[in-house]
């Protein structure tokens, strides 16, 4: 799975390394591990312009969301969103 490019608006994602290195081997997905958890701090960073926040939630996130996609995926703000809802919602109830 060499060369794998994830955009977000037809940009290259920035791989949040200087947020937190989870591994620097690159993104991947539909799995539970390093690279997947990569992506999701990846995606959390741009959305939420959170770094902190992006740390707390990447590991659920990755679970809940990056370890199902498919080899063709899009993620929008509207599939996100409900996500996050849920995973916060989880995290003061519990």
């Amino acid at each position: 799975m060499d060369g794998l490019v994830v955009t977000v608006d037809g940009k290259p994602l920035d791989d949040a390394t200087t947020i937190h290195e989870y591994t620097n081997f690159g993104f991947e997905w539909s799995y539970e591990g390093v690279s997947p958890q990569q992506l999701a701090l990846a995606i959390l960073v741009d959305f939420l312009g959170d770094g902190g926040r992006a740390i707390q939630l990447s590991d659920a996130f990755m679970k809940e969301v990056i370890a199902n996609l498919d080899n063709d995926w899009k993620l929008t703000s509207a599939d996100i969103e409900p996500v996050l809802a849920g995973l916060e919602n989880r995290a003061t109830s519990a």
